[in-house]
């Protein structure tokens, strides 16, 4: 007989595969993070080299990153599509730090923003070769409804509309609709015994 384990076992769980995870993701050539609708990757590069030194090749499903003439730093297939008209890439020199900031040699990064295709949708990796995240455990940022395209806000509309008519035990957006449905129908056949309708 299995039984399910306490809060603390799943809590040390939760606790391991984080921190396996962290490591996975830490020992990547480069650093990610997405929000719902895009993702941007930082690759850090040579600081002496300059933007005709690389290759970045960002297709619907496919991404390489490289320094011309070596291996690529980044090369595989996308989980998922993305939008190549409006995925960029940039490379930006990063300011001196620490105490020789003043003889040292500039670091470069590349930085690479995806907009995905499907804005619905969290991704477990940037390539799919790559170890995953858990992505059911991301916390999204808040968002606004006005941040919706007209679609996605009128879905979300009417999910909460719903859900707060089923608070107060009322009929939700459908049920309005089958009961106006009905309504019409009694209007226009008086002749008909509907009290033993149910709906349902």
């Amino acid at each position: 007989m299995s039984t399910s384990p306490t809060p603390e076992e799943r809590e040390k769980k939760d606790a391991e595969a984080k921190a396996r995870e962290e490591e996975e993701q830490s020992k990547l050539p480069y650093k990610w993070t997405q929000t719902i609708g895009d993702l941007d990757i930082t690759v850090p590069v040579p600081g002496n080299l300059k933007g005709k030194d690389f290759t970045v090749v960002l297709l619907k499903t496919k991404l390489q990153v490289g320094v011309k003439g070596q291996e690529p730093i980044l090369d595989g297939d996308l989980p998922h599509p993305i939008h190549v008209d409006e995925s960029t890439w940039t490379l930006t020199t990063l300011p001196p730090s620490g105490k020789s900031a003043a003889n040292a040699q500039p670091s470069k990064v590349i930085d690479i923003h995806l907009d995905k295709s499907n804005k619905m949708e969290w991704w477990p990796h940037v390539v799919t070769s790559a170890p995953k995240i858990d992505t059911s455990k991301i916390t999204p940022e808040n968002s606004k409804l006005s941040d919706l395209d007209g679609e996605t806000r009128g879905m979300v509309e009417k999910m909460m509309y719903d859900q707060r008519q089923k608070e107060m035990g009322k009929p939700t957006s459908e049920e309005e609709g089958k009961m106006e449905m009905l309504r019409k129908f009694q209007q226009q056949h008086p002749e008909m015994d509907f009290s033993k309708a149910k709906m349902g």
